[in-house]
């Protein structure tokens, strides 16, 4: 069985060796390790393999803490040390800057971190009846599979929604079609927790009662997906159909629906807005941009201090929901939300915004390169660019600095994902 020398970590968090002018990438394998090793996909210039035997450990290895590491696809990292976790996610990113937009940043910001466990009050679980005997299995998808792994547990979810995986799996075994249930949502905001179930069939009235059954019984709340966003709905009647997350630091109440797109991580939105303000700097009498805004998650806090916020966001029902959230929070004069598409941005759609001093950028993995190249010459003196991707923030930082001369002052990491190779980042760009 071939052996390895392994030198660093790729951005999934798999160690990386060299081997007969080959990069292995070897999932298990952490730096500095030596390691046997199975192959199980080979190309000319590359391999990936798993970890047979650490012939010799790192000393930032540890125990994972969940039984079904190395099975289940939800984690990649839980046997390396906390912060060798974020300090390894800041060489992702900055290889990324360097390799991609040959850049270096005059600042790394120092990384935003938080709770390591019990930290998702977001998840979507997959739902199948494949188990042994048709067993239900509620859970994340095994890695490299298409299969929902066999949960009794889940470490990064809270306590008392971990606690709920087996109770849920005896629910929906008991449902009249429990192969129709193909999806489980958990949504935690407030003091509520919400759980919607895709169905892709009407639940029967007698199945509708054992819901609320175990709704009352766990003190959860209990939804139901039949069809598209819109569709989702609570079983009890009447029941309000909002929940809402906090920024303490800026006085601010957001609610948003169990579907709606919002940070899985709490604790980690408010240092990584914290971040992005302190970059910003919104001040009085300002007009700043907010594009890929979603329902606010940034414009209510640059509002809060004062600026006027143009949000532009590609979903119309995130648009509404952020419009409401700027009424409810007492900023809607200082708010102006529009729907587009800005993966198609022109220098034209840019510049009906009006002047702008200064923008944020939050995009999905896909990235900004349409509004980066769509910048002219009345573009905003500062640009704050928060990723979930750092290859396309590295391509989208190329085109800001290279042709649309920005210089890019600062970056960092926020570790949004801990556990997983996931990185979120930040970067600051200043014209002139």
């Amino acid at each position: 069985m071939p052996v390895a020398l392994v030198e660093s970590l790729d951005h999934e968090g798999r160690g990386v060796a060299r081997c007969e002018g080959k990069a292995v990438f070897i999932e298990g394998a952490l730096p500095g390790e030596k390691v046997e090793y199975s192959s199980y996909r080979k190309k000319p210039s590359f391999e990936q393999a798993t970890t047979v035997h650490v012939l010799r450990e790192s000393p930032l290895r540890v125990k994972p803490r969940c039984p079904h590491f190395g099975v289940c696809g939800g984690c990649s990292m839980q046997h390396l040390d906390q912060a060798a976790q974020v300090a390894a996610k800041q060489r992702v990113l900055e290889d990324a800057f360097r390799h991609i937009a040959k850049l270096r940043p005059e600042i790394i910001l120092p990384p935003i971190y938080g709770p390591a466990w019990g930290y998702r009050d977001r998840a979507r679980l997959g739902v199948s009846q494949t188990g042994i005997n048709g067993a239900v299995l509620i859970g994340f998808h095994e890695k490299k599979s298409s299969y929902i792994a066999d949960m009794d547990s889940c470490e990064i979810l809270p306590k008392h929604i971990s606690a709920l995986l087996l109770p849920l799996r005896e629910l929906i075994a008991g449902l009249s079609s429990p192969d129709k249930i193909s999806q489980a949502e958990i949504a935690i905001g407030g003091d509520r927790n919400v759980l919607v179930l895709r169905n892709l069939l009407p639940l029967s009235a007698q199945d509708e009662t054992k819901l609320l059954d175990f709704g009352s019984r766990y003190a959860i709340s209990m939804w139901l997906q039949p069809g598209g966003a819109d569709t989702v709905h609570p079983v009890r009647k009447g029941e309000d159909r909002f929940l809402y997350y906090t920024l303490p630091e800026f006085g601010l109440r957001l609610r948003f629906r169990p579907t709606d797109f919002t940070q899985v991580n709490v604790h980690i939105n408010r240092l990584l807005i914290r971040r992005a303000m302190q970059l910003l700097d919104p001040r009085p009498g300002e007009r700043i941009a907010d594009l890929f805004c979603g329902l606010g998650n940034f414009s209510l806090p640059v509002a809060a201090r004062g600026a006027a916020v143009i949000g532009v966001e590609g979903s119309a029902v995130l648009t509404r929901r952020a419009a409401e959230n700027a009424a409810v929070n007492g900023l809607d004069e200082r708010c102006d939300f529009r729907v587009a598409n800005l993966f198609e941005a022109t220098e034209k759609s840019v510049a009906t915004m009006g002047r702008l001093d200064k923008m944020l950028i939050d995009p999905p993995r896909e990235g900004a390169v349409a509004v980066c190249r769509a910048l002219g010459d009345k573009a905003p003196r500062r640009i704050v660019y928060v990723s979930c991707n750092p290859g396309t923030l590295a391509r989208d930082a190329a085109v800001l600095v290279h042709e649309k001369g920005y210089h890019l002052r600062a970056v960092g990491v926020a570790n949004m994902f801990p556990q997983t190779s996931h990185v979120e980042s930040i970067a600051l760009f200043e014209r002139g």
